[in-house]
C-alpha cells in the first residue's frame, strides 16, 4: 500500500565553506538541533525519452535513511509536490506504476540516474520542542546511468522542507536568513532535474509545455486541444487516487475536446476528428458515472439534512447512505477499470497523434480574428435556437428534455468562446461568462431532473420496506419548486446573454 504527504520545501545554492546562519533568529524558532549525518543512495527512473522528467515527475528507488522505498513525486505549485512512497521492493510497485499508466503507457521505465547525497541534518524547533522544518545541507553525487561509467557531477544545497501542517511564512523568513548570509535559491526544481542537465546537457529532457506562441486561427485552437489533452494526461493519477474534484476535471477536459473538434470543424479535418471525438463521448460518459454520483450524493445530503427533525420520517438518513455507498463504490471501480483498459490508452495514443500531425484544413491558415468569431457565433446560434425551442414548451417532460439540450448547446458555446480567449481577448472572455451563466442556470434545473428521478426510486424502495415516504415525497416537492425557480430565471439570464453588442465585440 502506498503512503502520500504534501512536501512544501525550498532548495538554495551551496558552495563548499557555506555557512549556515544563526536561524533561532528566524521568528518562531527557538532551538536548532543538529541530527547528524544519513548517508542516501537513490537511483531516479523514467522512459528511455524522460517522459516523467518532461512533466516534473520524479521516480526514485532510496536506500538509506528513514524513508528506504519508493517515492514518486508529482508537482502542485513552486515548491510544493505530492509524493507517494511505497515499501522497498526490486520491482516498481504496481501502486505507483497505474500513477504513472498515463504517461507512460507501454514504455519501460529504467534507471537514469543515480544520487548518492551525504545528508546533514538541522531541526528547527518552536519553544515547545514542536518541529517547524528540516534544514540539511546536502553534498550529492550524481552519476549518469546510461551506461557502465557514465558521466558524473557532484554539488552542494541546502533544503528546507517545511513540517507537516507547518506555516509557509516560516519558509519565507528563513529565506531571508539564508539570503543575508549570502545564499541563493537553486536555478533547478529538483535534484534529478540538475543531474539530467549537468550530466548530459545536449539530452536534458525539456517541458513538454514549452510551446511557440500561436499565430494562425489553427495554431490557437492546436494550443487549446493540447491543453485539454495534457489536462486529462494529468488528471489520470488524481483520479486514480480518488483526490476531489478529479474526475469532474477530467470529464470536463474530455467535453472540452470534443466541444473544440466540433465548433471548429472548419479548421480541422473531420475524418480524424470524429472517430476520437467518439471516444471523447464514450470516457465522458464512463467517467460521468462517477460524477453524477458525486454531484446527485452531495445535492440529496443537503436537502436531507435541511429537512427539520419533525418532519424526517423513517430511517431516510440510513436509506439514503446505503443507495449513496453502494452506487459510490460501483462508480468508482468503473472508473478505475475504464483507465486500466487498452480502449484508454488508444484515445491517448490517437490524441498524441493528432497533435503531432495536426490534420489542418486550409481554413486554419486564417488570421484568428476571422475564423474563430464566426465558428463562435454559429454554436450561439444554435443555442439561441435551442433556448427558443425550451420556451415554447409546456412545463413538465418535453421542457426538461428541451432546457437539457439548450444546457449542452450552452456547454459547447462557452468553450468555444474560451478556445478564443486567447486570440480574441476581452470579448471573448465576457461572452464566455454570459454562456456559463446560461450554463449554470440550465445545469441546475436538469440536476433537478435526476435529483426527482433518484427520489421517486428511494420513494419506492422504501415504501416496498414498509417504510415511511413521506421525507422523499417531501424532498421531491422541493426539488419541483427548484426547477420551477429556475425556469423563471432563465428569460433574465438569457436576456442578458443574448445581447447584440456581446456578438459584435466577437467581430471587432
Amino acid at each position: 500500500m502506498a503512503d502520500s504527504k504534501r512536501e512544501i520545501e525550498r532548495k538554495y545554492e551551496a558552495a563548499t565553506g557555506t555557512r549556515l546562519p544563526d536561524l533561532r533568529k528566524v521568528a518562531g524558532v527557538s532551538v536548532v538541533v543538529h541530527r547528524g549525518v544519513s548517508e542516501l543512495d537513490a537511483v531516479y527512473h523514467d522512459t528511455h525519452d524522460f517522459r516523467l522528467a518532461a512533466d516534473s515527475l520524479t521516480l526514485r528507488r532510496r536506500t538509506g535513511g528513514s524513508d528506504a522505498g519508493w517515492h514518486l513525486k508529482f508537482p502542485v505549485a513552486p515548491g510544493v509536490r505530492d509524493e507517494i512512497q511505497a515499501p522497498p521492493a526490486d520491482a516498481l510497485p504496481g501502486s505507483l506504476a497505474a500513477l504513472l499508466r498515463s504517461r507512460v503507457r507501454d514504455a519501460d521505465i529504467v534507471p537514469v540516474v543515480r544520487l548518492r547525497t551525504s545528508r546533514d541534518i538541522h531541526h528547527l524547533l518552536d519553544d515547545e520542542g514542536g518541529l517547524l522544518a528540516e534544514l540539511s545541507v546536502d553534498k550529492v553525487r550524481a552519476e549518469r546511468l546510461v551506461q557502465s561509467g557514465g558521466p558524473t557531477v557532484a554539488w552542494t544545497e541546502i533544503e528546507v522542507e517545511l513540517a507537516d501542517d507547518g506555516d509557509p511564512a516560516l519558509l519565507d523568513a528563513v529565506e531571508k536568513r539564508l539570503r543575508k548570509a549570502g545564499v541563493r535559491p537553486s536555478a533547478s526544481t529538483s535534484k534529478l532535474a540538475r543531474a539530467l542537465a549537468e550530466t548530459a546537457p545536449d539530452t536534458a529532457p525539456t517541458s513538454r509545455r514549452a510551446q511557440a506562441a500561436p499565430v494562425t486561427a489553427g495554431d490557437h485552437v492546436l494550443a487549446y486541444v493540447r491543453r485539454q489533452a495534457e489536462a486529462i494526461v494529468a488528471l489520470d493519477p488524481e483520479v486514480r487516487r480518488d483526490l476531489p474534484d478529479s474526475v469532474h476535471r477530467m470529464r470536463v477536459a474530455t467535453r472540452r475536446l470534443r466541444s473544440a473538434f466540433k465548433t471548429y470543424r472548419a479548421l480541422l479535418d473531420r475524418a480524424v476528428t470524429d472517430p476520437i471525438g467518439d471516444e471523447l463521448k464514450w470516457l465522458a460518459t464512463e467517467l460521468g458515472a462517477g460524477r453524477d454520483h458525486e454531484v446527485l450524493d452531495k445535492r440529496l445530503r443537503a436537502r436531507l439534512g435541511a429537512v427539520p427533525q419533525t418532519l424526517l420520517l423513517g430511517p431516510a438518513t440510513a436509506r439514503l447512505h446505503i443507495w449513496s455507498t453502494a452506487h459510490g463504490i460501483e462508480s468508482r471501480e468503473r472508473v478505475l477499470a475504464v483507465l486500466d483498459g487498452e480502449r484508454y490508452l488508444a484515445l491517448l495514443e490517437s490524441l498524441d497523434t493528432l497533435l503531432t500531425n495536426p490534420p489542418l484544413r486550409k481554413a486554419a491558415g486564417q488570421a484568428p480574428a476571422k475564423a474563430l468569431p464566426r465558428a463562435v457565433l454559429k454554436d450561439y446560434e444554435r443555442l439561441a435556437a435551442r433556448v427558443a425551442h425550451a420556451f415554447e414548451q409546456p412545463p413538465g417532460h418535453d421542457r426538461d428534455v428541451a432546457t437539457h439540450e439548450a444546457r449542452k448547446a450552452a456547454k459547447r458555446a462557452r468553450y468555444a468562446a474560451e478556445a478564443a480567449g486567447p486570440a480574441l481577448g476581452k470579448p471573448a472572455k465576457k461572452f464566455a461568462k454570459r454562456m456559463k451563466a446560461v450554463q449554470s442556470v440550465l445545469g441546475d434545473h436538469q440536476d433537478s431532473v435526476v435529483a426527482r428521478d433518484t427520489l421517486r426510486t428511494l420513494a419506492v424502495k422504501a415504501h416496498t420496506a414498509g417504510e415511511t415516504a413521506f421525507t422523499w415525497g417531501l424532498l421531491y416537492g422541493e426539488e419541483e419548486a427548484a426547477a420551477a425557480g429556475r425556469e423563471r430565471e432563465l428569460p433574465q439570464v438569457w436576456a442578458r446573454a443574448s445581447r447584440p453588442r456581446l456578438r459584435a465585440a466577437l467581430k471587432g
